[in-house]
């Protein structure tokens, strides 16, 4: 019985469709920051940052609330909930104080959007092709 149910646990784990994923934030290669403030990186994709240090604009991409990326990201990253950060985007959309961040639907429109974006700031799944063109006109920023 032990054996079954350690069987049944491992299969759901591997195959299941909210598998874990480690994300990597990535930005246009303009952005100057080579690091950043967990916070800081919390007001950017709660739509409350809206420029560089340098004074350009963050143009910030997501992927839909209940994408498993998405969850993951907003859970393991930003330390919050999605329906926090949909909340807090829907309030000032509909206060007109603000917009909500431009949503993707794949890891290779999220590449192409971001590297073609100055000022753009996105993440990717650490399992993502690292062959890509586009890696050359994006990088890696580490959150601390």
């Amino acid at each position: 019985m032990k054996r079954l149910f350690l069987a049944v646990s491992i299969a759901m784990t591997l195959f299941s469709p909210f598998q874990s994923y480690s994300q990597e934030v990535i930005v246009h290669r303009d952005v100057t920051q080579q690091e950043i403030p967990r916070n800081t990186l919390r007001a950017i994709f709660g739509m409350r940052l809206r420029k560089w240090p340098d004074g350009k604009a963050i143009r910030v991409f997501v992927f839909r609330d209940d994408a498993p990326l998405h969850v993951e990201f907003s859970k393991s990253v930003l330390h919050m909930f999605p329906y926090q950060l949909r909340r807090a985007w829907d309030r000032q959309v509909y206060s007109g104080t603000g917009q909500s961040p431009i949503e993707v639907e794949s890891l290779e429109e999220m590449q192409r959007r971001v590297a073609n974006t100055p000022g753009a700031i996105g993440y990717l799944s650490l399992n993502r092709s690292m062959n890509s063109p586009l890696d050359k006109a994006m990088k890696v920023i580490h959150v601390r």
